[in-house]
């Protein structure tokens, strides 16, 4: 291999993108032998079909990684949080993971987490400066 160089791309494509995560889940996969993956995506639309929430993670090595989970302002607080976070835990309870991980900005919804049965395991504080960075976690009830 001759010389390597490192190129900055702020709007690298998701193929470029892919190539990274690709090598890299391979490897996981290669030192851990688990193979299964599953994509657990749940929206919410309205009488229009538009989006108004959603939830977006994934199931790999026993566990729920929930990247995302928005609702649109006007609908906070009327329960569509918690019925795509059920949703989600439901999945993955069915695939048979053991836990659920997640990230919350104390200027989100550590709190709400929380009352559903999330515990904090760990705080970066200033991420971003001046508030902090929430890692939560919850056992699910059916854990093998």
């Amino acid at each position: 291999m001759g010389d390597v160089r490192m190129v900055s791309d702020p709007h690298a494509s998701e193929s470029r993108k892919r190539v990274v995560i690709d090598h890299l889940e391979a490897y996981n996969l290669g030192v851990t032998g688990l193979t299964a993956y599953s994509p657990v995506n749940f929206f919410l639309h309205d009488d229009g079909d538009e989006i108004v929430g959603g939830l977006l993670g994934a199931i790999w090595g026993g566990v729920l990684h929930v990247r995302f989970l928005w609702v649109a302002e006007s609908l906070r607080g009327q329960g569509h949080g918690r019925r795509l976070l059920a949703a989600a835990e439901e999945r993955a309870s069915e695939r048979g993971c053991r836990y659920v991980y997640l990230e919350s900005f104390t200027f989100q919804a550590p709190g709400f987490y929380e009352k559903l049965g999330y515990e904090m395991f760990a705080r970066a504080e200033d991420w971003p400066v001046g508030h902090a960075h929430c890692f939560l976690r919850k056992t699910l009830p059916d854990a093998p």
